[in-house]
């Protein structure tokens, strides 16, 4: 896959041209993606110069090419595979939009059928792999949980690493999909003390993520099909959004061609970070800071005029300049949520007016402050029971779809391992005062001392002597 290469009306390559600090100039080439968006192509610019570009955070660097996302922060767009979000949000279900992802086409119906099954018999994990969970402390957060499960599943499913093997590729990224709600809702009932309940086979995957967080098995559990369908339109919406920090993470770490789950476990820990998955559960918090609709008013003064640690939680993005196509779904679901399941949520009333008031101030319009889909997400996944710390977990099972799916991508094309520069800014060449520092001598034989463990029967170890150096000669037969 490589971008077009722009030409003029002439048919002629369209060029770029840097000029350097010595005068001389160099043409780079001008590439146009899919959407129309020029790109000036830099790859060899520093073997050619030794000159490289400086660019903190990437807001200006395309560090790959893909077909799966596209996003147009300007007009407030998000499209998977080509469609609309507002679409697939509505009109398909979870394993459909997966599908999508993950081969480019939406399925026909026996091969949404074939898929969802596919999906239902990986669900289960290895029973070895749930006494993993016991090592972790009851009060661990379960994104900590996570990350330590996830990268151990390649210890549990062998016949999976080899990212040169199609079918190998195919049985990871369908492993890493299915078992991930398993995995979430075990690290619920471990943090909770319940015991964990298996997935079962007539369930859909979030019939079954519902199942597994809240049933116990002294009694039946219905789902709710309210419930069901709330959380399918979150994790849709969730599931893939370009190059962000975890996706990017998880690019990363699989250019190095290391297994795919430790790359999935990677962009779980980059998620876990409050500035990007944690958004939801800031957003609660704010709206139980103001605690009523009147005291919005002080609390945007103090926003504005940067009083204390004061922030409008829920509103900008980092790529929409306008509302987020996301945040208009969310809120369409946190309404329909709260009046089926006949909920009355204060935090709501101060959401909406909140919103009402902030898009009506100058001062966040010409900031370009709208509200993301974080806004109504956190009081939607109130209402539906979840609890806090799962926020961003839930976060993690939705985008694994989307992980999974760049990470074949990126697999596919055996891109080169990433390998950023630098702007170095330390110290240049300093020599080691010697006087202080002096050149250690290499040990003499005659002159080693065996070092002795504080065991019985044994005599303690000695101090390292200032100026000699301690060897210490292995025994072969120590057992440990």
């Amino acid at each position: 896959m490589e971008g077009k290469k722009e030409e003029d009306e002439k048919g002629v390559e369209k060029e770029a041209e840097l000029r350097l600090p010595d005068g001389t100039t160099v043409k780079l080439p001008v590439l146009v993606d899919a959407a129309g968006q020029t790109f000036v192509d830099v790859r060899h610019l520093q073997t050619a110069t030794g000159i490289c570009t400086f660019d903190p955070g990437f807001s200006s660097t395309a560090s790959c090419q893909s077909k799966i996302t596209y996003i147009d922060g300007q007009k407030g767009v998000l499209l998977y595979r080509g469609y609309p979000i507002e679409q697939l949000a509505k009109q398909c279900s979870f394993a459909e939009v997966a599908y999508l992802l993950q081969y480019g086409e939406l399925p026909t119906v026996e091969r949404s059928m074939e898929f969802q099954e596919k999906l239902t018999y990986e669900t289960m994990v290895h029973e070895h792999l749930i006494r993993f969970y016991q090592g972790f402390k009851p009060d661990a957060h379960p994104m900590a949980i996570l990350v330590g499960v996830v990268g151990a599943l390649s210890s549990f499913y062998e016949n999976t690493g080899n990212i040169h093997d199609p079918l190998q590729r195919e049985r990871a990224c369908t492993k890493m999909i299915a078992k991930m709600p398993t995995i979430a809702a075990i690290a619920y009932k471990t943090a909770k003390g319940q015991p964990i309940m298996y997935p079962r086979n007539d369930l859909s995957l979030v019939e079954n993520f519902l199942y597994m967080m809240f049933a116990v098995p002294s009694e039946e559990f219905l789902i709710d099909p309210v419930k069901a369908r709330a959380l399918e339109i979150i994790l849709i919406l969730h599931m893939d959004h370009e190059q962000n920090a975890s996706t990017s993470t998880v690019r990363g770490a699989g250019s190095s061609q290391a297994n795919p789950f430790a790359c999935i476990a990677s962009g779980i820990a980059a998620l876990w970070g409050p500035a990007h998955g944690g958004a939801n559960e800031a957003v609660l918090s704010m709206l139980e800071e103001i605690e009523t609709v009147d005291a919005i008013p002080e609390f945007l003064f103090k926003v504005k005029n940067k009083i204390g640690s004061r922030r409008l939680m829920g509103f900008g993005h980092r790529v929409y300049k306008t509302w987020d196509p996301r945040a208009e779904i969310m809120k369409e679901t946190c309404d329909q949520v709260l009046r089926k399941l006949d909920r009355n949520d204060p935090l709501l009333d101060i959401a909406q007016a909140l919103e009402q008031i902030a898009l009506n101030d100058e001062y966040f319009k010409s900031r370009n402050l709208y509200p993301n889909v974080d806004f109504y997400s956190g009081i939607t996944l109130r209402a539906l029971g979840i609890p806090r710390s799962m926020f961003t977990v839930l976060f993690a099972v939705a985008r694994t779809v989307g992980w999974v799916a760049q990470w074949r991508e990126m697999a596919c094309e055996r891109t080169r391992i990433c390998r950023p520069r630098q702007m170095y800014m330390g110290e240049m060449r300093r020599k080691v005062p010697q006087d202080i520092f002096p050149e250690q001598q290499w040990p003499v034989e005659d002159e080693s001392t065996v070092l002795r463990a504080k065991s019985p029967g044994l005599n303690p170890a000695p101090s390292r002597l200032l100026g000699r150096t301690v060897s210490v000669k292995w025994n072969p037969n120590q057992h440990v």
